[in-house]
């Protein structure tokens, strides 16, 4: 069978959208399946819906990457997006024609085409998913390094070429779009570029340069990206009539919020594209919106859900109770501490019912269960708090999942020392976070729910502060709970909150 390539599709007498040859506008930085699914696929929508007539440089930020294989192929690959979205089942292939070529920096002839590049005046943008802790200042990067080994440290050495290129000519920056899961990306981003222009004694100008000609947005992506599908790839490329190594899938939804100056909305092409942007002046609002109704309805679920028998967040959308559960938990507890518009908000909300019913993704519960305690604390006490704030009562549901998350971790250590929890059906799970939360609860064993809640809820180390203090019958409510879910079961306990609330 013939790997992917032009001349493959060519052969095969291919309808869909492809693009041979265009400007290099976009050097990205990383190459893994996310970049590909979310940011490439999006300018490769660009060029089609829009006119852009662009292509991207991918550059592997690390010495192993796939530059090898991309370059194989000549920047082709396969994005299948799966699922459901506004009501339909979407079941899809396409062929991305958006990237060019893939650099490896750390070969001398690569590094020397990624500085070429920088200087080309095609250029217009900056890509970057580095991993959440590819964006540090280091400290340790040289000027002189070929590469340098962080990202801001490359970046920083790109953008003086430029710089230098340019004369500090104004009109000559860039717009970078990092994509990093960190607080302001962009922020953190110029700064540490600023740091590293400081440590190598650059010019007070090229500094003014990069501050004043470049724009670092801070940026939001949404999109859950599942990869390469190892077990059907061989029946896939049977329907495809082509091998691809590069493969990728994910989900239909996807949304990038992009924090800066309202110019940039008409530079880039997206909107035009029929993308599902947001242009902002603040990524705040955003940020909280995906970090309470996404993060937070999954780790409020999740834990009472399996301890209830349930495996995979599908399952628990195709059940009655646990749907009902999730529906109050965003409508009636979650959204009412949120600022966003109504209707903004409710279509959030409905997305993630669409998301969470993937038939495509089998999201296992007891994945989503690890490190619950800190995700906990992030994205479902604020909350919480919130929501007592304003109100001046407790929400059922959300009260109910603290239960549920202490119910789960109630468990007992083996003689290996692994930590597992016991389901109502006698099967063991493991359970896996911080060794200080594990060793607390390893103490809770045989407990009676309300001492065991008390222990909990007053674990300043865990919240930062007494609950008990802090919320005016929590204590009560998360016992009772705690004491249904231990004598009735999860499944019972769940069903009596839900028509409770």
């Amino acid at each position: 069978m013939e790997t992917l390539s032009y001349k493959t599709l060519e052969a095969q007498g291919y309808s869909g959208y492809l693009l041979r040859d265009a400007p290099e506008k976009v050097l990205q930085f990383g190459e893994g399946n996310f970049l590909r699914a979310f940011v490439d696929y999006w300018f490769d929508v660009s060029n089609e819906k829009a006119g852009w007539n662009g292509k991207c440089v991918l550059v592997q930020p690390i010495p192993q990457g796939l530059a090898s294989p991309i370059n194989r192929q000549k920047g082709l690959y396969t994005l299948y997006l799966r699922g459901r979205q506004n009501g339909n089942k979407v079941d899809r292939k396409r062929v991305i024609s958006s990237v060019s070529r893939c650099l490896n920096p750390y070969e001398a002839e690569d590094y020397a085409a990624m500085m070429a590049l920088a200087v080309s005046d095609d250029l217009e943008y900056v890509v970057s998913n580095t991993t959440e802790a590819g964006i540090v200042y280091t400290g340790k990067d040289s000027f002189d390094d070929k590469p340098q080994a962080s990202y801001p440290g490359k970046l920083t050495r790109l953008l003086y070429e430029r710089f230098t290129a340019f004369g500090g000519k104004k009109g000559t920056g860039f717009i970078l779009l990092p994509c990093e899961l960190i607080d302001y990306n962009g922020r953190n981003l110029e700064e540490c570029c600023l740091k590293t222009a400081e440590q190598w004694g650059l010019s007070e100008a090229f500094k003014t340069w990069l501050k004043e000609e470049n724009v670092f947005c801070s940026t939001l992506v949404d999109r859950i990206v599942t990869g390469y599908p190892r077990g059907e790839a061989e029946t896939l490329y049977e329907e495809f009539g082509y091998r691809d190594n590069m493969l990728d899938t994910a989900e239909p939804f996807g949304l990038w919020v992009i924090e800066g100056p309202a110019w940039i909305e008409d530079e880039l092409p997206f909107k035009k594209a029929g993308c599902n942007v947001i242009f902002t002046q603040d990524v705040s609002p955003y940020k909280l919106r995906k970090v309470r109704m996404l993060n937070g309805a999954h780790t409020s679920m999740v834990l009472g859900a399996y301890l209830a028998g349930h495996e995979i967040v599908g399952d628990c959308m195709a059940d009655d109770t646990m749907r009902a559960y999730m529906s109050q938990a965003l409508f009636n507890e979650i959204m009412p501490t949120l600022d966003l518009p109504k209707d903004d908000l409710e279509a959030f909300a409905s997305a993630i019912f669409e998301r969470f019913s993937n038939p495509f993704n089998r999201h296992l519960l007891l994945s989503i269960a690890l490190n619950s305690q800190s995700k906990f604390r992030a994205r479902v006490l604020p909350t919480i708090k919130e929501y007592v704030k304003r109100t001046g009562r407790l929400p059922k549901i959300l009260t109910f999942s603290m239960a549920a998350f202490i119910a789960f971790y109630c468990g007992k250590k083996k003689e290996d020392g692994s930590f597992v929890g016991v389901r109502a059906a006698g099967n063991e799970y493991p359970i896996a976070d911080d060794q200080f939360v594990l060793d607390f609860f390893a103490g809770m064993t045989g407990k009676p729910a309300a001492e065991i809640a008390r222990a909990v809820l007053t674990n300043v180390d865990f919240w930062g502060s007494d609950l008990t203090a802090e919320l005016p019958g929590f204590e009560a409510s998360v016992a009772a709970s705690l004491d249904a879910i231990f004598t009735k079961g999860a499944a019972k306990a769940i069903e009596e909150v839900v028509a409770k609330a």
